[in-house]
């Protein structure tokens, strides 16, 4: 952008959690923020004291932003999550403190698909019981319980970006694709709707868990799901640790009613590598065990390190909130020579009224105004004559129902 932001480019602190991708430090250095990029988490109470200054956040998923921290950030202007889940943060304490949170939902869906393909031959070859016995030195050479995945059935529960591309992949390896969302969805390729999760559960030789977080999805599968699965068949979880109950799982493991299982998420996950990770799967036979690897990727890391930067900067530059997860959407052009005014306020009657009161008796020009709300904020965008625009500014944020007013530039 050409234009220059009342806050200058380089007081803006910028701190970066977790080993996030050098592709997103580019992105800042480009706008001359002050960075400071850290590989590991930080605990709750140490992630407090160090975002009391810094405007951008930025964290994977092990890093988690409570409503106190947030509490705390009185500069933060806006977050992001450079991976596709975003309940490691408060979001919904971070819309009513007029702070947007944004993700990456496109960057890793093809490593993530192609790591479920490859679980899935995996499953159906019991490679990762061959490959233990080799390193073992014990040779064992069988063809019993090892199939071919050409002609079965893949469940897909949760038919998102993840799932369609999954599916597409499934289909080109001659796999027949059902699926299920719970919002209507349009199928790729051949891939057929099923009426339900348990239709799904029923039919599937393979079932691939690609669903968010939820109320509604937290142990979405337990005993009783599990028990509805083909005898034989494999389930497969690269969404999210609790949408699965891990000691059921176990269990339809030993008793032989589940084949196998690959499983890419936990309960509880620790927060730095390390040694002493424990789950009830540990020595089962035929299941895949890996530590949330699904978008660990450098092609995944690389581009979702530009997304998110890339979402967060226009947030910065422009106001732009096209992508957020938890706010009102809002993408403006730029209007030369206009201030720009935003405001984040609370959605009551009577705000919008209020400020253009304020606009009309200071005799302020508008050239621009856009405004969007969701249930609990309204966000405003108001772009200026030049030679009023402070005293605007000043007045709608001394407002009763304002949470956050800024001049842009």
């Amino acid at each position: 952008m050409s234009v220059t932001t009342s806050f200058p480019k380089n007081q803006i602190k910028v701190l970066l959690l977790e080993g996030i991708s050098p592709t997103a430090l580019d992105v800042f250095a480009t706008e001359d923020f002050q960075i400071e990029a850290l590989k590991t988490a930080l605990a709750p109470e140490e992630l407090g004291k160090r975002v009391r200054d810094v405007h951008i956040l930025g964290i994977r998923s092990k890093t988690q932003v409570t409503a106190e921290v947030l509490a705390g950030a009185k500069r933060l202007l806006t977050l992001g999550c450079f991976c596709i889940g975003t309940n490691q943060v408060d979001t919904a304490f971070a819309n009513q403190r007029g702070i947007p949170v944004f993700n990456a939902p496109f960057s890793n869906t093809r490593s993530v698909a192609e790591l479920m393909i490859a679980e899935i031959v995996g499953l159906a070859r019991q490679l990762g019981d061959r490959s233990r016995e080799v390193h073992a030195g014990r040779w064992r050479k069988v063809a019993l319980g090892c199939f071919e995945i050409r002609g079965k059935v893949l469940g897909i529960v949760g038919y998102g970006h993840i799932g369609r591309q999954l599916g597409v992949l499934a289909e080109a390896m001659g796999m027949r694709v059902l699926f299920f969302d719970r919002t209507a969805k349009l199928p790729m390729g051949n891939n057929v709707e099923a009426g339900s999760l348990e239709e799904v559960l029923a039919q599937a030789d393979f079932v691939s868990l690609h669903v968010p977080e939820t109320p509604q999805t937290r142990e979405m599968i337990g005993a009783a799901e599990l028990a509805r699965m083909k005898q034989g068949s494999y389930l497969l979880n690269a969404s999210r640790g609790t949408v699965v109950v891990i000691p059921a799982l176990a269990d339809a493991l030993r008793s032989g009613h589940l084949a196998g299982a690959a499983v890419d998420v936990y309960p509880e996950e620790p927060a730095t590598n390390g040694e002493g990770f424990m789950t009830p799967l540990q020595g089962l036979p035929n299941v895949l065990l890996t530590p949330h690897v699904g978008g660990s990727t450098e092609e995944a890391q690389a581009a979702i390190g530009r997304e998110v930067a890339v979402s967060l900067t226009k947030f910065v530059n422009a106001g732009t909130t096209t992508s957020a997860v938890n706010f009102p959407v809002i993408e403006p052009p730029v209007n030369p020579g206009t201030h720009r005014i935003l405001n984040v306020h609370r959605n009551v009657p009577g705000v919008l009224r209020d400020i253009n009161r304020i606009v009309s008796d200071m005799q302020a020009n508008i050239q621009a105004q856009i405004l969007a709300t969701d249930a609990n904020i309204g966000y405003l965008l108001m772009d200026l004559d030049q030679d009023v625009s402070v005293d605007v500014q000043k007045a709608i944020a001394s407002l009763e129902t304002s949470i956050r007013t800024r001049i842009l530039f």
